[in-house]
C-alpha cells in the first residue's frame, strides 16, 4: 500500500489532500517536529537521506519533493483527473504553477521565518542588538518587498481565473495551497488579498481537504 511519511504542520498535508481527492487508499506514518528546533526528526532520514517531508513510498519506489510527489500521484492514479489536457494553454499554466509554488513562492516565506527566529532566538545578550539589527535590515530591504511582490502577483492571477490553471480545479491548486496558506498566515498583513482569501475559503470547504485534515492531525498554518 502507498505510504505517506507525514510530518505535522508541513507540506505533506497537501499530499494527503491530493490522495483524498483521488480516492486512493493509503497509510500514514507520522513524524513530529523537534519542539526546540521545529525540524523533522532524524527517523525520516531512514526513508530519504535528506530527512524531509513529504516523502511517499509506493510499490518499492521512494518519491520525495512536493512537485515530484504530486506529479507521480496524478500520473499513476489520476486517470486524467486534476490535470489539463496536453498541449493546452491550461496545461502550460498548470506546469508553471506546479513549479512556482516551491521554486519562487516558498523561498521568501522561508527567509521570513528564518529571520524572524533570528530576532527571537537564543543568542548572547551582548550580540543580540546586532543580530536583531541585521535581521530587521534584511527583512526591510529584501524579504518583505519580495513577499509583497509575490503576494500581489498571486492575487492578480486569481483575479483573472478562479483556479491557477484556469477555469477548472487542478493539482496545481493543491500544490499552491501551502504557500498561500503560509502567506495569508504569516506575511500578508496590511495587504488587500480578497481573491487569495476566496481561494483559501474554497479549498478549505472541499470535502477531500477536510478529510485530509482529519487524517493528518495538527496543522498549525491554519491558526
Amino acid at each position: 500500500m502507498l505510504t505517506v511519511h507525514h510530518l505535522e504542520s508541513s507540506r505533506s498535508q497537501r499530499v494527503l489532500w491530493l490522495l483524498e481527492e483521488l480516492g486512493v487508499e493509503y497509510e500514514i506514518k507520522r513524524y513530529e517536529r523537534d519542539e526546540k528546533t521545529m525540524l523533522a526528526p532524524k527517523e525520516l532520514r531512514a526513508v530519504h537521506p535528506l530527512g524531509k517531508s513529504p516523502v511517499v513510498t509506493d510499490d518499492g519506489q521512494t518519491i520525495a519533493e512536493s512537485g515530484a510527489v504530486v506529479e507521480y500521484l496524478v500520473e499513476r492514479y489520476g486517470n486524467g483527473r486534476f490535470v489539463p489536457a496536453a498541449g493546452t494553454a491550461e496545461k502550460l499554466r498548470y506546469t508553471y504553477w506546479l513549479h512556482y509554488a516551491e521554486g519562487s513562492a516558498m523561498p521568501p516565506l522561508l527567509l521570513k521565518l528564518v529571520f524572524e527566529r533570528m530576532k527571537t532566538g537564543p543568542v548572547p545578550f551582548f550580540v543580540r542588538p546586532v543580530v536583531r539589527g541585521i535581521a530587521d535590515k534584511v527583512m526591510t530591504m529584501f524579504v518583505d518587498p519580495q513577499l509583497k511582490l509575490h503576494i500581489e502577483y498571486m492575487e492578480s492571477e486569481l483575479a483573472e481565473n478562479p483556479w491557477f490553471a484556469g477555469k477548472e480545479f487542478s493539482a496545481a491548486d493543491i500544490q499552491m495551497s501551502f504557500p498561500l496558506e503560509a502567506a495569508a498566515a504569516r506575511a500578508a498583513a496590511g495587504l488587500r488579498i480578497p481573491h487569495i482569501e476566496a481561494f483559501l475559503e474554497k479549498i478549505h470547504a472541499r470535502p477531500a481537504y477536510q478529510r485530509a485534515l482529519e487524517r493528518g492531525g495538527r496543522y498549525e498554518l491554519l491558526r
